[in-house]
């Protein structure tokens, strides 16, 4: 896996099935959302790759959580002494205590939802600190969690105002342009997430899936929104 800059500060690391971002401050490095378990050795080998020292990961942030976005993030933790992060009504998922709740699938989203279910389950995973709305985040200059619940009840994403970049985890996709996410468990609220997050004009958007969007990314945000309500 090679990583894919995005700008001075991040890149992406593309687990095929999902993806995770990386996020350099001047003393420490962040990763946001962890691939899926058994992926750790090549995202420290992508993290290296760019040009980067592993043991600077300081936290990991996930958005949410479902097994292609937390798999690795107890044994990258683990490793190079990060902190694991989530929004705190997904934290019992995330830890194995309770069932990640089934989506709510349209009958077109079912092969897809088949074929995610491929990637190795993950395996109960610790949480060091647990979010809520507006929290800062402690990296981005300010980096600060925004509840999306709707994909998951406590999916989040997290705002980097100062830079533009916005991480939607699966609020949002980027797969052939800008859309409302799939699998969520309350499609309504997702909606209601995806606005919101509209209304947050990033320059930088990055998705759970699907490349980083930077050109007319406003733009993109708010018509997925406008084209996820007539399609709700």
């Amino acid at each position: 896996m090679e990583p894919l800059r995005i700008t001075p500060r991040l890149h992406l690391l593309d687990h095929s099935i999902g993806q995770s971002y990386l996020w350099r401050d001047d003393d420490e490095l962040t990763l946001v959302d962890a691939g899926w378990a058994g992926s750790a050795d090549v995202t420290t080998a992508a993290i290296r790759a760019a040009g980067l020292d592993p043991d600077r990961l300081a936290r990991i942030v996930l958005t949410h959580g479902h097994r292609d976005h937390v798999g690795a993030a107890q044994e990258l933790a683990d490793r190079h002494g990060a902190a694991i992060v989530s929004h705190r009504l997904d934290a019992p998922y995330v830890r194995g205590e309770l069932p990640v709740p089934e989506p709510d699938l349209l009958e077109w989203e079912l092969p897809l939802w088949e074929h995610g279910l491929t990637v190795p389950e993950a395996p109960p995973t610790r949480v060091d600190r647990e979010v809520g709305d507006g929290e800062e985040l402690g990296f981005g200059d300010g980096a600060v969690a925004v509840h999306t619940p709707g994909h998951t009840p406590g999916s989040m994403a997290v705002h980097l105002p100062r830079h533009g970049v916005l991480f939607t985890g699966d609020t949002v996709a980027s797969v052939q342009g800008v859309t409302f996410g799939v699998f969520h468990v309350d499609r309504a609220l997702a909606l209601e997430s995806l606005r919101r997050l509209a209304e947050l004009r990033p320059s930088v958007l990055c998705c759970g899936h699907g490349p980083a969007v930077t050109s007319d990314t406003a733009e993109q945000l708010a018509a997925a929104a406008a084209a996820g309500a007539v399609a709700l």
